[in-house]
């Protein structure tokens, strides 16, 4: 092991400095080669703890610190511990009995001076005893810290008496303290949405991280005075396969933590995406693209997982033994296998689950008919984990069970109550073996927040909010559908099986599909409910798709929707599946703009379905009465028929169609109104309009208009989520441009005059510098290859194209520009963002206003992808 160099109190500062360094340097780049070599990670952490504490010993030395006849050199924190990882905080304390004298003052300030030279991470505080324990009674963090403190050099007495008034009772109660770190945990929880199952954990402080086994240990250390795991053990608390497990976790999760830091410059925590290939490539794991990061992933999340149920076992204890001093609650049998003890559901029996796996199920069945139920008791949640682990099948192998199972999901309290806990305390994974395939199961994109399993959980909480009508608000077409589902159970099974054959490679919603249809004939379902929940799992992203990347106001993509859903009862139930699956896949992404989408598209779909899909809708009637509304609001204004009638021969049929009465008249009497025709006209929508901010551009069309507006809308930071690109018969652009901000909400007034104004400037001298805004640091770590694909059309006069890319800053205007270099006309566009992933879908015709050739296709694909090829990503 590198030793600590020999250090005189004549040696000059900058010798000193570069001697230290470099045997830091040395002690780094051998430890990081023992990690390498299988060297266990608990001697290379503390390893690193004694070689802080020999240079800082030595330190304190050549400064004269130790002949102050007070002064004491103290580790605290995790420092205190004994546990320094590479790039860990190095947290010391000098105490003293008095205030230091100035002399003193500016020794220790030399002394700090030289740790920062070596560029450690110093937390340093400098405390009398009496300072440190009024600190430390206002302030948990600090009371935590100096429970931990270890003595370094210096005068021992002075340490010795911070530690006696510390352990004092008086100092924190262990009540108290129980409570404030209970407290502590839930706020740090809640910052990560309660899961382990982040994308980007954060292996200290995500639950189920080392933050919650600390948490273990401080409370156990205020109340028994354990002053390390196997302490606790000895107590009683924990039992020695407990323990042992405990200690895996913790070895797991600094080997985790251990190989980070050898990777990064700078502290962090973070398991971000730009440093799981290299982590897991430095814990050993193997295989072809991201398979060592999923195996290293599943093997992280399944240890956060058993570090959190311990915690919440283990605290409950604490919380008996602690707050109510042992004495408990009279138990209230709810039948002859479980009895409920205050609020938390105990078994009976000390081996009930392991002679009959199936009551387990029965324990969920009361807790979704119970209100009063909040928990499982520590007991029987150390049984359930006993036989969780003994069971030599899944329980759906069990007839009883499976019984057990379909009474449990017609609870009409299953979503709320039982099924979250079934998650938590790995009984779906026990019950269902496709399930425990995806536990932990990652997701490689920055439009997935959460693991494959915890996204299927909140999907299914999503959906039991539907039945609540205070969401009606934010969800009015579900809250109105869900209540009058007459088999919720035919939801709740989709939503379960939708993603349940993610990573297997090959189509997950036909995977799923197959696997949904084997396991409705299993439980019972009759055949066309078998067949329903497999339509739902395998289209369960048709909805979504047909909304945000096809145009949904062609009745011919309408009528291709409807004969794909076929009746009403199908529709109802996928279009419940699509908004609770959008919502638990990001919990931003949900916005008043994908709500209207799939209003609208619902809505029509529901026409179409009553009005017979042989009978397609009259395109000339829809025209006549959106002119005859249109006309009748703008008389209202006093504008005469006349001037209405010559402005609508200028507009083509088109625009008719695509418009609502109400923008038609909007758009017309700003037109009226408008007396220089050679300057643009824009108009923005004051209120929400379609869920968005309508931009309206009138102006005489050009090559380039296109890419121009949403070039200034990209430098204002606004997301274009549609647009309807039309020309008058005389040459006009009648452009319309839905737009969103950052946030996913509508434009403030202010705004609205900022946007129109630079509008009206880059299009009255047709030009706009595209400023580029930094790319998103996360999508250096993802590789999208561009796509195009045309899609057929019945009509022949137009092309529908696709286009999937990375969606890097000012992607639309580079689009824009290209189109515009090829002669393209552009129709319309939906711009849809997954994440990195932008797939954009557009309607174009050739410079002749004709469908695109094969080789206009061709040579359009080709210059695009040429063209995003060369942008930095």
């Amino acid at each position: 092991m590198t030793l600590i160099p020999l250090l005189l109190a004549t040696d000059s500062a900058e010798s000193r400095t570069d001697t230290l360094r470099e045997a830091l340097e040395n002690f780094t780049a051998q430890q990081k080669a023992q990690f390498i070599a299988h060297v266990p990670v608990t001697t290379l952490v503390e390893a690193r703890a004694g070689f802080i504490d020999r240079l800082l010993t030595e330190l304190w030395g050549v400064f004269g610190l130790d002949g102050h006849p007070t002064l004491s050199l103290v580790a605290v924190g995790g420092y205190g511990r004994g546990e320094l990882h590479p790039l860990s905080d190095v947290d010391i304390l000098l105490l003293s009995q008095e205030p230091l004298d100035e002399a003193t003052g500016n020794l220790a300030s030399a002394f700090l001076t030289q740790l920062w030279d070596l560029k450690l991470d110093i937390g340093h505080s400098v405390r009398t005893i009496d300072e440190c324990i009024a600190i430390g009674r206002e302030d948990l963090t600090v009371a935590t810290n100096l429970q931990e403190s270890r003595w370094l050099c210096g005068n021992s007495d002075t340490f010795l008496e911070l530690e006696e008034r510390v352990n004092d009772g008086s100092f924190w109660p262990s009540d108290s303290f129980y409570q404030a770190k209970l407290n502590e945990q839930k706020t740090r929880h809640a910052r990560y949405h309660d899961t382990t199952y982040n994308l980007e954990p954060d292996i200290k402080s995500s639950p189920g991280g080392l933050r919650d086994i600390h948490t273990l240990s401080w409370v156990a250390r205020r109340h028994f005075g354990a002053t390390s795991l196997l302490e606790m053990s000895r107590f009683g608390f924990l039992t020695d396969a407990e323990y042992r497990e405990l200690v895996e976790c913790q070895d797991s999760l600094w080997r985790i933590r251990f190989a980070l830091h050898s990777e990064l410059r700078r502290y962090d925590n973070r398991l971000t995406f730009g440093h799981q290939a290299s982590v897991a490539e430095l814990l050993g794991y193997r295989g072809e693209g991201n398979r060592p990061v999923e195996m290293m992933m599943k093997d992280f999340y399944r240890t956060l997982h058993r570090v959190a149920e311990l915690n919440k076992m283990l605290l409950q204890l604490f919380d008996q033994a602690i707050l109510n001093k042992g004495a408990e609650p009279d138990a209230i049998l709810l039948d002859a296998d479980f009895q409920l003890r205050g609020q938390l559901i105990e078994a009976t029996k000390p081996a009930l689950f392991q002679a009959r796996p199936e009551t387990i199920l029965d324990m969920f069945l009361h807790i979704a008919r119970n209100s009063e139920i909040e928990g499982i008791a520590a007991p029987t949640l150390r049984q359930l984990r006993t036989a969780r682990r003994r069971l030599n099948r899944f329980l759906i192998d069990i007839p009883a069970a499976r019984e057990k199972f379909m009474e449990l999901v017609r609870q009409p309290n299953c979503l709320q109550r039982a099924f979250r806990l079934m998650h938590r305390h790995g009984v779906l994974s026990t019950y269902l073996p496709q399930w425990s395939q995806i536990v932990g199961q990652m997701q490689f994109d920055l439009f997935h927040v959460y693991t494959v399993d915890e996204h299927t959980v909140r999907l299914l909480k999503n959906l039991n909010k539907f039945a609540n009508p205070e969401n009606r608000q934010r969800h009015p077409i579900c809250c109105e559908i869900y209540p009058r589902i007459a088999k919720k159970e035919i939801l709740l099974l989709a939503a379960i099986f939708h993603d349940i054959a993610k990573g297997r490679g090959g189509d997950h919603s036909e995977l799923g599909g197959i696997d949904a249809y084997e396991f409705c004939l299993l439980h019972g379902l009759s055949k066309p409910e078998a067949n329903l929940v497999k339509w739902l799992v395998n289209q369960h992203l048709l909805m979504s798709v047909t909304a945000q990347r096809r145009d949904i106001y062609d009745p011919e993509v309408i009528t291709a929707f409807a004969k794909e859903v076929r009746d009403e009862e199908r529709l109802d139930h996928l279009i419940c599946l699509t908004v609770a699956d959008i919502c638990a896949t990001n919990q931003e992404l949900w916005n008043s703009w994908k709500r209207t989408l799939l209003a609208e598209l619902y809505y029509s779909t529901q026409k179409a379905l009553r009005r017979g899909l042989e009978n397609p809708p009259d395109m000339r009637e829809r025209i006549r009465h959106n002119q005859q509304m249109a006309s009748a609001l703008l008389r209202s204004e006093g504008f005469p028929q006349r001037d209405i009638d010559v402005l609508w021969q200028r507009f083509k049929a088109d625009y008719f169609l695509r418009h609502t009465h109400k923008q038609i008249a909007w758009h017309a009497e700003a037109i009226l109104n408008h007396q220089d025709h050679d300057k643009p006209l824009i108009l923005v929508s004051e209120k929400a309009s379609r869920g968005g901010t309508e931009v309206f551009v009138y102006c005489q069309d050009k090559a380039k208009l296109f890419a121009i507006v949403v070039t200034e809308l990209d430098k204002k930071n606004l997301n274009v989520h549609d647009a309807q690109i039309m020309t008058s018969k005389d040459g006009y652009a009648l452009d319309t441009f839905m737009v969103l901000d950052q946030n996913g909400l509508t434009l403030s007034e202010s705004r609205q005059n900022t946007v129109r104004r630079a509008l009206v400037s880059a299009l009255t001298h047709m030009k706009s510098e595209r400023k580029r805004k930094r790319p998103l640091h996360k999508l250096q770590h993802f590789n999208v290859p561009t796509q195009v694909h045309f899609l057929p059309t019945k009509t022949g006069n137009k092309t529908m194209m696709e286009l999937v890319a990375l969606d890097m800053p000012g992607l639309l205007a580079l689009i824009g520009s290209e189109f515009a270099r090829q002669k393209i006309s552009l129709m319309a566009a939906k711009i849809t963002t997954i994440g990195e992933r932008a797939e954009d879908f557009f309607i174009v015709t050739n410079a002749d206003g004709e469908q695109l050739s094969e080789q206009e296709q061709q040579q359009l694909k080709d210059a695009l992808i040429a063209r995003l090829a060369k942008q930095p990503s």
